[in-house]
C-alpha cells in the first residue's frame, strides 16, 4: 500500500535550501532538532536502493544510497549511527524504508534488496519495515524496456513525511564526492549532526587507470561499460561520469592537490541555508 502511494507521487523538485544531498555510499543521519538540515535525499538510483532509517522516539533518521557492495556491513553502520541519537530502551521504535531498484536483466536490484532485508534481519534490535517500494514493485516495462518508476527520494527530518523527488543541486563537491566512489570507497559518514557540519575527506586515491581512455569514449561505450544498467540510467549519466573522469584526471594525487593537510573540507549552513565552506583552521 506505501509502494503504492509513493509510485503514485510526482517527484518533487527539492531546492538546496536546508537540503542534504547524499551520494552513493554515502549517509548522514540527524534529528528533528538540527537546525541547519531539514531534507535528506539522494537520487540517480537505477539498481541501488535508497534506505531510511528512524527511530520514532528520537526522531533521528538517516538516509543511505546502497549499491550492494557490502550490504551487511553498510547496515550495521547506520543502525549504530541512528542508535547513537536516540534512548533504544525507550520510547518508540526502529522503521525502515527501502526504495529503490527495478527488474533489471542482470537482477543486480533483486541481490541488492534480498541483501538488505537479511541484513535487517540480523539485527539483534527489531527493526519495522514500513516502506517496501523496491525492485518489481518500482518497475515500469516500456517497448519491452524496464526502467525504475522512482529513482530518488527525500526524507523530511522534522515531519517523517518520504517523498519522490529529484535534486538540481547535488553538491557542494560533487565531483569529488563521486571520485571517491568511482575509485571504491566504502560507506562514508558525512555529516556531523551535534556540529550541523558536512564533512568531505579527506580521501585518497590512486590514479584513475586508463582515465585518457575512456575519456575519448563515445556517449554509448561509456554508458555500457560504466552503468549497472545502460538502458535505464538518467539522461545526465554520461554527462556525470565525464565529469567524474576529468575530475581524476585533475587529480591523480589526491594527498598533493586537494587535502595536502589531511583535512576535511568543512562546510556549514549560512543565513540563506545553502552551504559554505568553513576554515578548517577555525576548529
Amino acid at each position: 500500500e506505501k509502494a503504492k502511494l509513493l509510485r503514485s507521487q510526482p517527484a518533487q523538485i527539492v531546492e538546496p535550501k536546508g537540503l542534504l544531498y547524499v551520494q552513493q555510499r554515502e549517509f548522514a543521519v540527524t534529528t528533528p532538532k538540527d537546525s541547519s538540515v531539514s531534507i535528506l535525499g539522494s537520487d540517480d538510483a537505477t539498481t541501488c536502493h535508497i534506505v531510511v532509517l528512524r527511530h520514532t522516539g528520537s526522531g533521528a533518521t538517516c538516509l543511505t544510497h546502497c549499491d550492494g557492495s557490502d550490504t551487511e556491513a553498510e547496515v550495521s553502520l547506520i543502525m549504530s549511527s541512528v542508535k547513537s541519537f536516540s534512548n533504544t530502551t525507550g520510547y518508540g521504535r526502529l522503521e525502515v524504508h527501502l526504495v529503490g531498484g527495478f527488474n533489471d536483466d542482470r537482477q543486480l536490484s533483486q541481490k541488492l534488496t534480498n541483501q538488505l532485508l537479511r541484513a535487517f534481519d540480523l539485527q539483534p534490535d527489531d527493526v519495522h519495515l514500513v516502506t517496501f517500494c523496491v525492485t518489481e514493485l518500482n518497475d515500469r516495462e516500456e517497448k519491452d524496456t524496464h526502467f525504475p518508476i522512482i529513482y530518488g527520494i527525500a526524507v523530511n527530518v522534522k515531519t517523517a513525511e518520504i517523498f519522490p523527488a529529484t535534486f538540481p543541486e547535488k553538491g557542494p563537491d560533487e565531483d569529488l564526492r563521486s571520485a571517491h566512489v568511482l575509485t571504491g570507497a566504502t560507506l562514508t559518514n558525512i555529516y556531523d549532526a551535534k556540529l550541523e557540519q558536512l564533512h568531505i575527506g579527506p580521501y585518497f586515491w590512486r590514479p584513475f587507470p586508463h582515465v585518457d581512455f575512456w575519456l575519448e569514449q563515445d556517449d554509448k561505450q561509456i554508458l555500457q561499460n560504466l552503468s549497472t544498467s545502460p538502458l535505464a540510467e538518467p539522461p545526465h549519466f554520461v554527462s556525470h561520469i565525464r565529469s567524474t573522469l576529468t575530475f581524476l584526471k585533475e587529480h591523480p594525487f589526491p594527498s598533493r592537490s586537494l587535502f595536502p593537510d589531511r583535512k576535511p573540507r568543512i562546510y556549514k549552513k549560512n543565513e540563506e541555508g545553502l552551504w559554505e565552506q568553513v576554515c578548517s583552521d577555525k576548529i
